[in-house]
């Protein structure tokens, strides 16, 4: 099924029969990427007297307890309530999820501490859109299972985050554990820069992390759908979809 969208008056199609998916399953045990020391996804089979939630084991259906730490084992979506304490969640403040998103490939350089950084001169989007989708190079598919706590990951100035901003950018989705650095003594300059924070903050704005975005996917324009989990936490696992956007001539 096509449908018609206008963007910078040019018509586009974005067929929704062929969805690429960007988010990364999450599967019981380490078979995940794993940040911030976080436990690993744990999936527990409820047991209640003679019930047992297990098909498999005789139960007749499968009922499970799953443990996640959604900023820590896989694609996830988040609020400025991840740096607030004002109690602000995702689930209110995402209330659109369809947008004109720009994927962009961009290989951090290491910047004389010994960091490797995605700088401002990186970054640039098309008029227009409110969404970015950061792919950073390599991209190996070791991402998809990369143990980064304790490695200090490549992250984001927080200079190219106020450029994003003045560029009009709402949603920003990447392939890293964080926008920050990760030991930076509390800063998070990249999160506040982005989300103006707390002076003129933008609520309705999220940043997305550990999305994995395969090498068959070009650079480009797209039309992103955007679902979380109806959690009321400042993030919830997500599930960013994107569709190609063709020009009608």
């Amino acid at each position: 099924m096509n449908v018609t969208i206008s963007f910078n008056g040019k018509t586009y199609l974005a067929n929704l029969h062929e969805p690429l998916d960007i988010s990364l399953p999450i599967r019981e045990g380490e078979n995940n990427p794993n940040c911030y020391w976080a436990e690993s996804v744990k999936f527990e089979t409820i047991k209640a007297g003679n019930f047992i939630g297990s098909v498999k084991d005789g139960g007749s259906v499968n009922y499970q307890k799953l443990t996640i730490t959604p900023h820590g084992n896989g694609t996830h979506t988040e609020c400025y309530g991840h740096i607030s304490d004002d109690g602000a969640t995702v689930n209110h403040n995402l209330n659109h999820f369809h947008f004109i998103a720009e994927l962009v490939s961009v290989e951090p350089k290491e910047n004389p501490s010994g960091d490797f950084v995605i700088t401002q001169s990186m970054l640039s989007s098309t008029p227009g859109t409110r969404a970015l989708v950061i792919r950073t190079l390599p991209n190996g598919v070791s991402k998809q299972t990369k143990q980064y706590s304790g490695t200090n990951p490549p992250y984001v100035e927080a200079e190219a985050m106020a450029h994003l901003v003045e560029q009009g950018i709402q949603h920003l989705l990447i392939d890293l554990p964080s926008l920050d650095k990760e030991v930076d003594e509390g800063k998070l300059s990249a999160h506040k820069a982005f989300w103006k924070f707390p002076q003129e903050t933008r609520k309705q704005t999220t940043i997305t992390e550990l999305i994995y975005v395969p090498n068959n996917i070009p650079d480009g324009l797209y039309l992103l759908n955007l679902q979380i989990i109806s959690l009321e936490m400042d993030a919830s696992p997500s599930k960013p979809v994107l569709y190609k956007l063709k020009e009608v001539l």
